[in-house]
């Protein structure tokens, strides 16, 4: 995230933020990284645990970075169900809507932060994310069918200076959900008995 020439006056206020991210710090994390590459490599992980039905929950406690174990404040829980209509109690979001939240969440965030560096002020940011799935191939009655979605469409409204759209755009393809998914990844699953 190299510093660029601003595309419009910077907004910064008297603490340092730029749409509400600390330049210091953001600046400090790249040019740290920059100096050591081995700084960037990261492992995030998620725990997951059936609860009956279709209902589990996935608790996120750390990750590594910066060649260290970081642990977050607090253990997060994220709970999955599906839609009465599919078997599910409806008891949380179900797992294609975790992964629309996680693009939306993390396109933003790519926006927001890429933005600030470039001194574009955002003054709000909304998105709205619809994604087409075809049951038949999940339930496994049309094998030529596919299992998860076939199209995702995200539509952003942002609050900025009009030169700053194109810009906006061109800045969510730094989002490392969206280039997992436009581009893939290797997912290796293991299945053991449970001592």
């Amino acid at each position: 995230m190299s510093k660029q020439p601003a595309t419009t006056q910077t907004h910064t206020d008297s603490d340092g933020y730029v749409n509400g991210v600390h330049l210091e710090t953001l600046q400090g994390t790249v040019n740290a990284i920059a100096g050591e590459p081995a700084m960037g490599q990261c492992k995030f992980r998620a725990s997951n645990t059936w609860l009956g039905g279709a209902h589990n929950r996935t608790t996120v406690s750390g990750f590594y970075g910066a060649c260290q174990e970081i642990a977050h404040k607090q253990t997060y829980e994220l709970h999955a169900d599906e839609p009465p209509i599919l078997a599910g109690n409806d008891a949380g979001a179900n797992p294609v809507e975790h992964l629309l939240n996680a693009l939306a969440a993390c396109v933003t965030t790519s926006m927001v932060a890429h933005a600030a560096v470039r001194g574009i002020h955002i003054e709000s940011l909304e998105s709205e994310l619809e994604g087409d799935i075809d049951l038949r191939g999940f339930l496994g009655l049309d094998d030529s069918v596919a299992k998860g979605f076939t199209d995702i469409r995200v539509n952003f409204r942002v609050n900025t200076d009009p030169e700053n759209i194109d810009t906006l755009k061109q800045l969510s393809t730094f989002s490392p959900v969206l280039n997992t998914l436009t581009r893939g990844a290797n997912v290796d699953i293991h299945v053991e008995q449970k001592q």
